[in-house]
């Protein structure tokens, strides 16, 4: 028998039962934000195929980051993909225009459990080999300071390049500068959605680099005190 799915959105619980459907979007199922225009009416679908749960893109334009409960897992659900429910916990985060949503879906009886042992480092697993300057990481949590400040499944926005610079008492050119190295430092190490290119944001590109970030516990809640006590140094 396949498991229960339940979907948390902001407190507010969804849950699918054997044989039905769950869309999330704009005008779905689970509504995320009715006057988001850059939002898909229909963007993810939570569907039951034989025995199994599968979290689909039924969208045209938008990706999702997909990690599990640990953040051990990464994965990046384009148009088109989709990607089984095997956790207890799957963490689901997209980006539409300038706002970033999160939502946490529980499985009751999941597939897959990964089990600790007890020398596991917390978040070492993603994020083992990414050697970020001081610098870097200060960038980072500017941008994800949103994020990380708020706790449980939600809404967030990505500060504008301009609005992370004044945070760290940068100029906008040396912010422009290390967010350029830090997206070319995660592509050559197989991070997807960092680099530039035509018809793609700048807005995308810091929403994907805070995605990645969170999710894989480069930077974390612990790491926030930094932003207060950071300072104009080039180390890059």
């Amino acid at each position: 028998m396949a498991s229960t799915i339940s979907v948390d959105f902001c407190g507010e619980w969804y849950r699918v039962e054997d044989g039905e459907e769950l869309t999330i979007g704009r005008e779905a199922d689970l509504t995320i934000d009715e006057d988001n225009p850059f939002l898909h009416r229909r963007f993810l679908s939570i569907v039951q195929v034989e025995s199994m749960w599968w979290l689909v893109n039924i969208g045209s334009r938008l990706s999702a980051t997909i990690t599990d409960g640990s953040g051990s897992m990464q994965a990046w659900l384009a148009p088109g993909a989709r990607i089984p429910l095997v956790f207890d916990v799957t963490k689901v985060v997209f980006t539409a225009g300038p706002t970033t949503y999160d939502l946490a879906v529980h499985a009751d009886s999941p597939e897959f459990a990964r089990i600790a042992g007890p020398d596991d480092p917390v978040g070492e697993t993603t994020v083992g080999s990414v050697q970020l300057t001081p610098s870097q990481k200060l960038l980072i949590l500017a941008l994800a300071e949103p994020m990380l400040v708020r706790e449980g499944s939600g809404i967030s926005s990505v500060p504008t390049s301009a609005q992370a610079a004044k945070r760290l008492g940068w100029p906008l050119t040396k912010f422009n500068r290390k967010l350029d190295n830090v997206c070319d430092k995660l592509d050559r190490l197989g991070v997807r959605g960092l680099r530039g290119g035509p018809g793609k944001l700048a807005s995308n590109r810091r929403a994907r680099l805070v995605e990645h970030s969170v999710f894989s516990r480069l930077v974390t809640t612990e790491d926030l005190p930094l932003l207060d006590a950071a300072q104009d140094a080039d180390d890059d």
